[in-house]
């Protein structure tokens, strides 16, 4: 059966992430010492100990969160359990990029970091927004957006999954997205983020990132990846090019889950910490009326659980 790793994204951090991990796998511990060394900061106490206020700002939370992605994607190689795709949310395809061969690890560490205090910076704090549109499909969202735009900027962000889109931009104009979602019969639940992402707000961000990624060398993909951007696989010569596109672009994920079904995927794996891409997965599954299979792996227990059923 064909296998696709999908890795989670900024949001699913928490305090102790990796931990256990860490103690019994030598590649965990190697990866989060290398992070270490990149950044000259104690990633892996910070993932450990926290304090969750530090581990949540966001020029932290990424580099975290990437280093766990890829260090569970190790084990599950050295375990043999490889992909024939992947994909990752938002921050998670960084660590999609580095499975496949394309980035080098030291540099992917480096520019996500830069990437959260660049998104950071984009947007004066308390100026953006973001709110999860539940219960509504894409048209109505649409609309929504046409008439909260009078208020300001407002974009979709994220295509989650059917019945679940997230907006983005200016804060009084997703404040009026809230109540005209309850007028059309959804909700609208504001999300705790510090800034706007996946906006045209966030422009000025993917132009720091895009002098960033003109440092680096890229290769050549060994698995494929699909983007967040186009919903399509990278080719060897548009990874920077949609890797800075991602930061001010909508993510359609549940398109990308359609293609991977699409391309005969029968067994979704969730890599990184917390569950979501999983519910998404499911979700998103259901509306195609396709059988999978859908794990997750964060720590020792649920990849104990994934080794005994694949």
């Amino acid at each position: 059966m064909k296998k696709a790793f999908l890795f989670a994204g900024q949001g699913a951090q928490y305090v102790g992430m990796g931990k256990d991990l860490c103690h019994h796998y030598a590649e965990v511990n190697e990866t989060f010492e290398s992070a270490s060394k990149a950044l000259n900061k104690d990633i892996k106490r910070l993932c450990f100990d926290g304090p969750d206020e530090e581990l949540r700002k966001t020029e932290n939370t990424q580099p975290a969160i990437l280093t766990l992605d890829v260090a569970i994607a190790k084990i599950l190689f050295n375990k043999g359990i490889k992909p024939d795709v992947m994909a990752g949310l938002s921050l998670g395809e960084y660590a999609a990029l580095v499975t496949s061969g394309a980035l080098e690890f030291s540099n992917a560490i480096k520019l996500v970091r830069k990437r959260g205090l660049f998104m950071q910076e984009a947007v004066p704090l308390g100026a953006g927004a973001m709110a999860a549109i539940i219960g509504l499909e894409r048209e109505s969202v649409n609309e929504i957006i046409i008439e909260a735009s009078k208020e300001g900027i407002i974009e979709c962000a994220n295509y989650n999954y059917p019945g679940q889109i997230v907006v983005s931009g200016e804060k009084v104009a997703v404040q009026r997205a809230g109540v005209i979602t309850s007028e059309k019969g959804g909700r609208a639940v504001m999300l705790p983020v510090s800034a706007p992402f996946h906006c045209s707000m966030l422009k000025g961000a993917g132009h720091k990132l895009s002098e960033e990624l003109d440092k680096i060398d890229t290769h050549s993909i060994k698995v494929p990846v699909i983007s967040n951007v186009t919903a399509d696989f990278y080719t060897n010569d548009n990874i920077k090019e949609l890797l800075v596109k991602q930061v001010s672009h909508s993510v359609f994920w549940e398109d990308a889950i359609v293609k991977m079904i699409n391309e005969g995927v029968e067994v979704f794996i969730e890599i990184g910490p917390g569950k979501a891409l999983t519910g998404f997965t499911k979700k998103i599954t259901k509306k195609t009326n396709k059988d999978v299979f859908c794990y997750n792996v964060e720590d020792k227990s649920s990849l104990e659980g994934l080794l005994n059923k694949i």
